[in-house]
């Protein structure tokens, strides 16, 4: 057979390949889109004291049985953001938005929009400074752990150039 024959069998496979994928990426995306939009429509204003918050598995974070049931398996091993909260007399477990978990200060009081079990945005932080996340790159990491290695080369550097002195 010859070796244009394969080439392009491979490359007509492939292109279907990625046009299926582009199709369904897409129509997920707007499933996606439409979901978030009914979970922002279904928010609530709500004043909530924040206990505690993990990333626990969903199967260990405390939820209630139906919400383990609805989801998928491999969705039960995999961890999510869990914030303990009170509201009124009830303590209860919410799962929240993953750029908003970074935000809730634990032991602290705020206003969220809250959906159901999900927490969404936060509106207000009373009594409680807000928290930057702190995120740093690979590079700075290094230039960090150099400064701190050249640091300490330098007061070695010293302790011994004060052992030097006091010997003479």
């Amino acid at each position: 057979m010859n070796p244009w024959i394969i080439t392009a069998i491979i490359l007509v496979v492939a292109i279907a390949i990625l046009a299926f994928l582009y199709f369904k990426g897409s129509k997920m995306q707007k499933q996606q889109e439409e979901q978030r939009s009914k979970l922002f429509d279904a928010a609530q204003q709500a004043t909530l004291l924040v206990i505690d918050k993990k990333r626990l598995p969903l199967k260990d974070s405390g939820l209630p049985q139906t919400v383990l049931d609805q989801t998928p398996k491999r969705a039960q091993r995999a961890k999510v953001p869990v914030v303990k909260a009170k509201i009124g007399p009830r303590v209860m477990t919410f799962i929240a938005d993953e750029d908003v978990y970074d935000l809730i200060p634990v032991k602290a009081e705020i206003k969220a929009m809250i959906s159901g079990i999900y927490i969404t945005s936060i509106n207000n932080f009373r009594k409680a400074p807000v928290p930057t996340p702190e995120k740093k790159g690979f590079m700075a990491k290094l230039r960090k752990n150099a400064s701190e290695a050249q640091a300490n080369i330098d007061s070695a550097k010293a302790e011994k150039e004060k052992k030097k002195s006091k010997k003479k």
